[in-house]
């Protein structure tokens, strides 16, 4: 069991502390505090220790608490800040101002004030002096290209012309809000940086190491945005390159790519770095030959060999391929990819589970060529495969971990230069024929989405669908006309023969009208005021409407056994049937 070390303390007692040595780590994000949150920390402190505008309202048993603060003390017996980087930070800046309007005061109270929050700010001698050229706390923040001056702004207590950080406007704001304080309570000044030091209270909670540190911080955080596996990564790739005096071309690079990932990868990839890291790792999985269904943890995998994985001068650029190629998925790129194969990737859109975009992500990297583009035909043959496979397995096995099982060996064989077949995951024909049939494709399951995405590009009259087009589930024969009516039953309705992938903006119009009032929506029409709305992309619809005067029973039933029997025949041609 880990050791933790937690004691509360006043900030007085953990920042004087001689063993307080505070570190804000390489792999943590900038200083991110403005004056809106420097305003609430100031009036809350203000009215806990002048209470109604009093200093003697103020009970010295109360206590004000500030939160927790989770370190572990690293290799160089510095106290890393896994949690409380912008408290620690806005707390220094904050004591540092009301350092600097004790120069000139020679009253007890205030002499013995500044030398408590001497004591804060800077590393004393044994005898308890402080020196000025030693700060209580460091940054080594590898994105913040301000930490310098947060560091200058604490040893000098003044802001140049030329600062304009963060650091800096909190300095000026928390000096205005003090200047203010000492003209109204000029005899009590020395109360409040006091009362905040003594009797404000944090959680320090020091870890044995990294890893417990994390691990703790991501239980106690619910509050803002948890700290990333790949702000870990950055600080591996940060040390490595300055070690070759290429950090600033590292630091710019590294911006690029979180700026790009933040386009491709958006919710609910959560961190998108650390979606870009995942979908690299399945790579480097299947280059280790790592079949076990036991998928670590993104840092796990990483800081194996104390994360030697990262520091090479290959791992970035795959990194910054990797992605360009899953922007170009994402814009649709024409140049890059052939009209089928962006259809068959606008088909795995709809995938009932992500798998599909770790097995890409492992063909593209070992089959790029030298310009980083893939061949045409081998890439629809790749994506036609695991697009059924995938879609089958769901039905035959529709467990959400259950598809690691087959897909894992075919990472392998993809790096082993051998097609992808599952041979040994083929399925029985009569057996996927009557799952197909017997199958529920009710719309909260994701499969039905999938299984209609993949028919509707089965048409050969079908147009690519631009990837913003948000499509929806149409019922061609409406539940409100099965009320109505009673013709068909509640199964012949939920019938993937009945449903269809239709544009959300004329699902909602056609939604419960009879079939003829269907048609018009579906093809477009002028309305009576002489606007024009314009008809589906669905090309199977457009048929449809052409060719049908109603939609009825027996259409649900031909459409349905369709659909399963193409599915299944396409299964046989990709050899995915035993």
């Amino acid at each position: 069991m880990s050791k933790l070390n937690i004691d509360q303390q006043t900030i007085l007692q953990l920042f004087s502390d001689k063993k307080s040595d505070f570190l804000i780590p390489d792999y943590q994000r900038p200083y991110a505090w403005g004056e809106n949150e420097c305003e609430t920390l100031w009036d809350d402190i203000f009215a806990f220790a002048f209470p109604q505008d009093d200093y003697s309202n103020f009970d010295s048993n109360d206590e004000y608490f500030l939160g927790p603060i989770v370190t572990f003390r690293n290799k160089e017996n510095k106290l890393e800040i896994i949690d409380g980087q912008q408290r620690l930070t806005t707390l220094m800046l904050l004591l540092r101002a009301f350092y600097s309007k004790f120069g000139n005061m020679k009253d007890s109270n205030s002499v013995s004030t500044a030398e408590n929050i001497a004591k804060c700010i800077w590393k004393t001698n044994e005898f308890g002096k402080p020196n000025k050229d030693k700060l209580k706390i460091d940054s080594d923040v590898s994105s913040d290209n301000d930490k310098e001056e947060f560091l200058t702004i604490l040893k000098t207590g003044q802001v140049q012309p030329n600062q304009v950080s963060r650091y800096a406007r909190v300095f000026l704001f928390f000096q205005s809000k003090i200047s203010d304080f000492l003209s109204q309570y000029p005899s009590y000044f020395a109360y409040l940086p006091t009362r905040i030091m003594q009797n404000c209270i944090l959680l320090p909670i020091e870890a044995e190491s990294q890893d417990t540190a994390l691990r703790i911080f991501s239980t106690l955080n619910d509050r803002g945005k948890p700290l990333a596996d790949t702000d870990i990564f950055k600080a591996q790739f940060y040390k490595f390159y300055s070690d070759q005096n290429q950090k600033d071309e590292f630091i710019a690079r590294w911006k690029k790519l979180e700026t790009l990932c933040g386009q491709i990868f958006p919710s609910p990839y959560g961190s998108p770095m650390d979606e870009l890291f995942t979908r690299y790792m399945y790579y480097e999985r299947a280059k280790q030959g790592i079949r076990n269904t036991t998928t670590e943890a993104l840092r796990k995998f990483y800081e194996k060999n104390d994360y030697s994985l990262l520091r090479n001068n290959e791992v970035l650029g795959r990194l910054e391929e990797l992605a360009k190629f899953w922007e170009n998925v994402a814009i649709q790129n024409e140049e890059v990819f052939s009209e089928r194969v962006l259809k068959e990737l606008g088909v795995l859109r709809f995938a009932p589970n992500g798998m599909w975009t770790y097995l890409l992500s492992v063909y593209y990297l070992h089959n790029r060529n030298a310009n980083d583009l893939l061949d045409d035909e081998k890439l629809y043959q790749f994506l036609n495969t695991i697009t059924l496979f995938i879609w089958a397995y769901a039905i035959m096995r529709p467990g959400v971990n259950a598809l690691r099982i087959p897909a894992y060996p075919e990472m392998i064989h993809i790096i082993q230069d051998e097609s992808i077949q599952f041979v040994n995951n083929k399925f029985e024909k009569a057996s996927l024929t009557t799952a197909l049939y017997n199958f529920e494709f009710t719309n909260s399951r994701l499969i039905t989405k999938s299984m209609l995405a993949w028919w509707m590009y089965q048409n050969p009259k079908q147009k690519l669908i631009p990837v913003e087009t948000n499509l929806e589930i149409e019922h061609i024969y409406s539940r409100k006309r099965q009320e109505n009516d009673g013709k068909i039953s509640l199964d012949d309705l939920e019938s993937l023969g009945n449903k269809a992938m239709l544009e959300k903006t004329i699902n909602i119009r056609a939604a419960d009208y009879k079939f003829d009032d269907k048609i018009k929506y579906y093809k477009g029409h002028t309305t009576a005021s002489g606007k024009q709305k314009s008809g589906t992309m669905d090309a199977e619809l457009l048929d449809i409407a052409e060719t049908h005067n109603d939609f009825t029973k027996e259409d649900i039933l031909d459409r349905k056994n369709l659909i399963i029997n193409s599915f299944v025949a396409a299964l046989e041609k990709a050899n995915l049937i035993k």
